[in-house]
């Protein structure tokens, strides 16, 4: 008899992102002899304690011995709660008993930046970046379901700003690949019934519940809204909106960063004639571009930000500078776009 229909999704996703990371590093699946085990790609799974890294855990430890590569986790203690680093210790012994090794549990310091869940993600981004290096890893698995696809989706629609915000979570992401997300097509009741038909102990986290936090009343609150007016299906068509607009604003990088080129002067200054010629869409991305290779930090810089660069060229009446996240000034000075720091 075969595993638990809930288990064996789980594993098959996983199993085809480990094929992926063994077809890059021109290996085939099969088990390791001692001799090679030392040598063998390293995949680290990224575990909270809750159900959907759980599950990813579990998953990760059946399917990496049979497919030759080694497992080992991440646990990020965020400080925010009486007693974190007492369950970072606990569920890095949980992944310890499933077989994963090395396992290591990392507190962080969590800014202001950007708000609280902002600045949380970007420490514990920080924390799994540090830890890959230091382990030398080939991938970081993460748990992300359907589920927080479809939250994203909404979230960035919510911001106004652009398709790429509508595109989501990309199944890899990072330095060279380093973000692997297997369970954007797997729902997150079936990564729960995963952990309670293996017995696997979850950690519910308060602030997936706390009306505070923006990501928790929607998932409380707005999904469950929308699934009362529109019926049924919401999450699925939200995903499917993401990888729809992933692939059109895909096209559109492309072609803005072919555009680039095009539209400066011998001395690599932007000329506003070309980029006025230039479709809204592709333009716009040439200018945030611009912006982000000025300086402007990527996660500060906003549809509304490229949106006051972009008047200079399509309604230039004379405006001063505008002024950019990262302390970058843009400014239209005889016929050409000036972006820079100061």
């Amino acid at each position: 008899m075969g595993p638990h229909p809930a288990v064996a999704a789980i594993r098959l996703a996983v199993r085809r992102v480990l094929n992926d990371i063994l077809a890059e590093h021109g290996r085939t699946p099969g088990r390791l002899t001692p001799d090679e085990r030392s040598s063998s790609p390293l995949v680290l799974v990224a575990c909270s304690g809750g159900a959907d890294s759980m599950a990813l855990a579990s998953a990760l430890a059946f399917e990496a011995p049979r497919a030759g590569l080694r497992a080992g986790g991440v646990t990020v203690d965020h400080g925010l709660q009486t007693g974190s680093d007492l369950r970072a210790a606990e569920v890095a012994s949980r992944l310890r008993e499933l077989g994963l090794d090395p396992v290591e549990p990392v507190a962080v310091t969590v800014g202001r930046d950007g708000g609280p869940e902002a600045a949380a993600r970007d420490a514990r981004y920080a924390a799994l970046d540090a830890a890959a290096e230091r382990h030398r890893a080939a991938a970081v698995l993460l748990g992300h379901t359907r589920d927080d696809q479809a939250e994203t989706v909404l979230l960035g629609l919510a911001r106004g700003s652009g398709i790429r915000s509508l595109s989501g979570m990309a199944a890899v992401s990072g330095a060279d690949g380093r973000y692997r997300r297997p369970f954007l097509q797997l729902d997150r009741q079936t990564a729960r019934k995963a952990c309670l038909v293996q017995s696997l102990p979850v950690w519910d986290d308060p602030h997936n519940t706390d009306p505070a936090y923006t990501r928790s009343r929607l998932r409380h609150e707005g999904l469950p809204a929308l699934e009362k007016a529109l019926g049924k299906g919401v999450v699925e068509a939200l995903a499917r909106t993401a990888q729809l607009s992933r692939d059109d604003a895909d096209a559109l990088d492309a072609w803005a960063g072919k555009a680039a080129a095009g539209v400066r002067d011998d001395d690599g200054r932007l000329e506003c004639a070309a980029l006025h010629d230039l479709p809204p869409a592709v333009r716009r991305r040439v200018l945030r571009r611009a912006a982000i290779e000025a300086g402007a930090p990527a996660g500060s810089l906003f549809a509304r930000h490229i949106e006051e660069v972009d008047r200079l060229i399509t309604g230039w009446r004379g405006q001063g500078a505008i002024n950019l996240p990262g302390r970058v000034v843009a400014r239209r000075q005889g016929g050409r776009l000036v972006i820079r720091q100061g």
